[in-house]
């Protein structure tokens, strides 16, 4: 049985504390400039410690590339709608609208890649589908939010600059200084890591102060999150069950299959939460991420499980 990760109870330890010490007034702008510099931060790093030649080496494996980004960017938000089409009344607005956010995001990087090395797949494949997936999500993600969350209403590039300038640029920025830096960044992973995730939490206390301000424990029930935890595991399965079966299809190999598995079932909570503070008002922020949170433990439980599989049918 998998634990709750130090990350996650972190994000906890953060949401309790917005709950009985909510940060408010001046001391709430100011710690909103502060989450938007740490998240530009963030991303600077990224960009840093991401060889450039990466992103040529993503495409080479066209087949497995492509079919990872269908199912982040096509097959989430295709049944995240259909569910909510054919239950409207099933979760809240809010909370809809944070599932379908989620059908919206990139795939992860270090966990999809830990879990493929677990399981005895294409772990290469799995490192350049992922990053693929995260460098494609800062544009196509906006997109598909503005898209979908309006039903194809007007669409306003709004959302495009304001992830261009918050997370793309300093991305940017990062990449043309690799060189100088890209050493030193890789050298003091642990740091950067703290660093990565610090300004998540800061992030999740900000969005969930301005929520507990706003009364989302009088929105959001126990139900609720019940029935998003429901809602989550059925996109988690569904997907789970067609990548496998799509890899099979399409002749993967076995070691691909399972790169395709993880790697296209799996959501960016690094990315996920960042995005939610540049893209939706601060009043919903809190309320938006929830499924999210729930959808990245369980699947760092379901996979891990699911990898252990794997690795013993491979007879390792």
């Amino acid at each position: 049985m998998r634990k709750l990760d130090p990350f996650l109870l972190s994000l906890i330890a953060a949401i309790a504390l917005a709950t009985f010490l909510p940060c408010r007034g001046s001391a709430a702008s100011a710690l909103s400039s502060l989450t938007t510099l740490c998240i530009a931060i963030m991303f600077f790093l990224q960009g840093a410690k991401l060889e450039p030649l990466a992103v040529i080496e993503s495409v080479r494996d066209w087949r497995l590339q492509g079919s990872v980004l269908a199912c982040t960017f096509l097959l989430f938000p295709i049944l995240g709608l259909a569910l909510n089409f054919t239950f409207p009344h099933l979760l809240q607005s809010d909370m809809w609208r944070g599932v379908l956010f989620l059908c919206c995001l990139p795939s992860t990087v270090q966990s999809s890649t830990a879990l493929t090395s677990i399981a005895r797949g294409n772990v290469p494949a799995s490192i350049c589908a992922a990053t693929l997936s995260n460098l494609a999500g800062i544009i196509l993600t906006p997109i598909l939010v503005t898209l979908i969350l309006q039903h194809g209403g007007a669409w306003s590039g709004r959302a495009i600059i304001d992830v261009a300038t918050q997370l793309l640029l300093p991305f940017i920025i990062g990449q043309f200084l690799h060189t100088r830096i890209g050493g030193w960044v890789k050298e003091h992973k642990s740091l950067i890591s703290l660093t990565d995730r610090g300004s998540i939490v800061l992030v999740v206390y900000t969005a969930f102060s301005h929520a507990v301000v706003e009364g989302i424990w009088h929105r959001v029930s126990l139900a609720d999150l019940l029935i998003t935890f429901a809602v989550d595991l059925a996109l988690l399965g569904g997907v789970l069950a067609f990548t496998h079966s799509l890899g099979k299809k399409l002749g993967f190999s076995n070691a691909s299959i399972i790169s395709l598995n993880f790697c296209g079932s799996k959501k960016s909570l690094a990315s996920g939460v960042p995005m939610a503070n540049v893209l939706f008002p601060t009043a919903v922020v809190g309320t938006v991420v929830l499924p999210l949170m729930i959808y990245h433990q369980l699947q760092l439980f379901i996979c891990t499980l699911l990898a252990r599989h794997y690795s013993r049918r491979s007879g390792a």
